[in-house]
């Protein structure tokens, strides 16, 4: 095939991406019928020259050569549409081997057959438990994306979680996450269920997203964000013994978020009212407030939680940190170390999957207890998309200062 033709061809995949750009080839006249095509995608850098500054259009192009447009097509494949995209994935296919040997990983082939993209993550993990009970079990997520036209998503998550030490405990898969996404310019319409936090939670009061059936719609542009949503969370939380928390399930709730990234710190702010009135919440109204501030490898962090709608004594919760490092999941040996004090009151906290929530003593959602413990988290990535992650919670005190029970976690986690 004559490198004219190739690039004229390549040129079709970016139609509606590319604007004009300047003669940059000197045997590439503005009458040739593919210069439009040829400039444009030297613009945009899919296609390179000599050093004489020449095209050599006449030629024919080798499929090393063909190989590389299409490395760096797949570079702008989220500028591209269904079709587009559909046609490049067919490229990759028949190129696979030079791509491969240019160190291009084909994850349209790996991850993708038509319109659906796949991902995943799993977890071994050994929890040593408040009770003097260890606990080990494993959890694999799959990811799942259709893309229903350029605009429109469907988003899924399964989920399996397994208990080694008793089998009878296994969840069986089930769908924790399950939405419709569509996109309108800097704007987003999510329905159905999805994850859904309270400021950071990371590792100190709920500890893990939760999964919320409603309605969100969401802004983003450059540095700002915004959201607000209304639905119900749908976990009980609730346990036995001791351990009781706040019902948070079937639960009208409103929430608002914003945040804004001013490149010396990132500052975010929460809203979120329940609407119904049982015996534990009675219409909880809670803002939060976090920032986040980086300094070289290191970042100060800080967040303060307050419930408005309550005369009860710990009606507000509080943490600050510092981490150094960042454990990136591309780069085996790089790693991430943080530690921080943590102040959560009861009216402020409906349970969790957070460590302090299963193995210190628990907070009864009355406004009558709360915790102070101090929590280091730390991650190391051993190989490209395994990290060892783990975590300990100690000088532990309740409301009346007895102290409670340190306790610990590490796992391997992996990303596919």
């Amino acid at each position: 095939m004559k490198k004219i033709l190739a690039i004229a061809a390549a040129a079709a995949l970016t139609a509606g991406v590319s604007a004009f750009a300047a003669n940059p080839f000197s045997d590439v006249s503005t009458d040739d019928w593919a210069y439009q095509a040829v400039s444009d995608l030297s613009d945009q850098g899919v296609v390179e020259g000599y050093p004489d500054g020449t095209f050599k259009g006449e030629r024919n192009i080798t499929r090393y050569e063909l190989a590389q447009i299409i490395a760096r097509l797949m570079a702008k494949e989220d500028q591209l549409n269904a079709e587009q995209r559909a046609t490049l994935d067919k490229l990759a296919g028949e190129y696979a081997d030079e791509l491969a040997n240019l160190g291009v990983r084909v994850s349209n082939l790996e991850k993708k057959v038509g319109n659906i993209y796949w991902s995943g993550d799993a977890r071994m993990r050994y929890t040593d438990k408040e009770n003097g009970k260890s606990g080990f079990d494993g959890r694999m997520r799959i990811n799942v994306k259709g893309q229903v036209n350029d605009t429109t998503t469907i988003n899924g998550r399964m989920t399996y979680n397994m208990n080694f030490k008793d089998n009878t405990k296994d969840s069986g898969v089930y769908m924790d996450t399950l939405n419709a996404k569509h996109q309108f310019g800097d704007f987003a319409v999510t329905l159905g269920r999805y994850a859904n936090n309270f400021g950071n939670e990371g590792g100190w009061r709920y500890g893990d997203s939760h999964d919320f059936d409603g309605a969100e719609l969401s802004y983003a542009k450059n540095a700002f964000n915004a959201k607000v949503g209304f639905g119900q969370f749908n976990t009980l939380y609730a346990e036995s013994g001791d351990n009781k928390f706040a019902p948070i399930d079937n639960q009208d709730a409103f929430y608002a978020k914003a945040g804004y990234n001013f490149g010396f710190a990132k500052l975010a702010a929460d809203y979120l009212k329940f609407e119904n009135n049982n015996d534990t919440l009675k219409g909880d109204e809670l803002y939060g407030v976090d920032l986040s501030v980086p300094v070289g490898d290191f970042a100060v962090t800080g967040e303060y939680v307050k419930n408005t709608t309550t005369d009860a004594k710990y009606d507000d919760a509080w943490n600050a940190g510092l981490s150094y490092g960042a454990a990136n999941w591309k780069k085996p040996g790089t790693w991430d170390l943080g530690i921080n004090y943590n102040k959560v009151g009861g009216k402020t906290f409906f349970g969790g999957t957070g460590l302090q929530a299963h193995n210190l003593k628990a907070i009864q959602n009355d406004g009558t207890k709360e915790q102070k413990y101090w929590n280091a988290i730390a991650n190391v990535t051993l190989q490209k998309n395994v990290q060892l992650h783990a975590e300990y919670a100690f000088a532990g005190e309740d409301q009346d200062d007895k102290d409670l029970n340190d306790a610990w976690a590490v796992s391997l986690n992996y990303k596919f």
